[in-house]
């Protein structure tokens, strides 16, 4: 084959495996989209089951996840400053968009960080390595669990973390991470796990569509609002660099700053920490002030 004709196939190749990622992303979205609107309808007529972190009664859970392994939780809530620093921006996909005149997201009167997700969804599993990461530095997770996304949806089994009965401590953000549906088929979805409640529920109708996203990503998951100040709808990194590797794969290469790995997620942690700085006014001045942060909250200002 010629030089010409191999690039040509390359390009063709790459072609297909995108349009393959579109279709599936839409999937996703309509997926969700369908359970978002009942849960709003839920909510009107009073049935919404609430469903906080570490709030009141939730959902039968689904024998979907396993208790976290300590060395992977511990290597995840524990990255070196000095390893993000180094990683800086890294390698980054999607960033937070910033919101303007928005009113403020509260609770327990602190900034509220509202992640939307499921255990299904592989760019949900890419995402929650950043989010765990850049929450440890501001406070603590309990009951954290191990899972991977579906073995049957596009990049099959990806290693992750479940915030599915989790609870997180801090004394500068306040944090709810809502899984709505497991791993494990039921029927043509998946099993359900945690309900929203009608503020998640509302959050989700007013920013995760246009104008606050564009209205290819309307829907997406995973949502995560930090404050009403910054939003991102759909994942920050591609799932794909996670293709194949284990928990313990993962963690390890969070700890070299040069790994394709290690700059995705490090870099996404970095960037939903600098995010979640601007929502507490800079504190902790450690965290917040460090060369990392510093480099991503001028990023996100547009």
């Amino acid at each position: 084959m010629s030089k010409s004709a191999r690039l040509e196939h390359r390009r063709a190749a790459a072609a297909a495996a995108e349009a393959r990622r579109r279709a599936m992303e839409r999937r996703r979205r309509f997926l969700w989209a369908g359970g978002a609107v009942g849960a709003v309808v839920l909510v009107l007529i009073g049935l919404v089951v609430v469903r906080l972190v570490g709030g009141p009664a939730t959902p039968a859970a689904q024998a979907s996840a396993d208790p976290a392994q300590a060395q992977i939780l511990a290597a995840v809530t524990t990255v070196p400053e000095a390893t993000l620093d180094k990683v800086g921006l890294g390698k980054v996909d999607t960033l937070p968009k910033r919101l303007s005149g928005q009113p403020a997201l509260t609770a327990d009167g602190k900034p509220l960080v509202v992640y939307v997700g499921a255990e299904y969804c592989p760019f949900c599993a890419a995402q929650r390595w950043g989010m765990v990461i850049a929450l440890s530095r501001f406070g603590s997770f309990t009951n954290l669990s191990t899972t991977h996304s579906s073995s049957s949806d596009v990049y099959p089994n990806t290693a992750t973390l479940s915030f599915h009965g989790a609870t997180y401590t801090s004394d500068y953000v306040a944090f709810q991470g809502v899984e709505t549906q497991s791993n494990v088929r039921q029927g043509d979805t998946y099993a359900t796990l945690d309900s929203l409640t009608a503020q998640q529920a509302q959050l989700l109708q007013t920013y995760n569509a246009p104008p606050y996203v564009p209205s290819s990503s309307a829907g997406a998951i995973p949502f995560i609002d930090f404050g009403n100040q910054f939003i991102i709808a759909g994942a920050a990194i591609s799932p794909q660099l996670l293709a194949g590797k284990s928990g313990s794969d993962i963690t390890t290469a969070l700890t070299d700053p040069t790994s394709p790995i290690g700059q995705a997620i490090n870099g996404s942690a970095n960037a939903f920490t600098a995010a979640i700085c601007a929502i507490t006014g800079n504190q902790p001045a450690q965290v917040c002030t460090s060369t990392a942060v510093t480099a991503y909250a001028g990023k996100l200002n547009g």
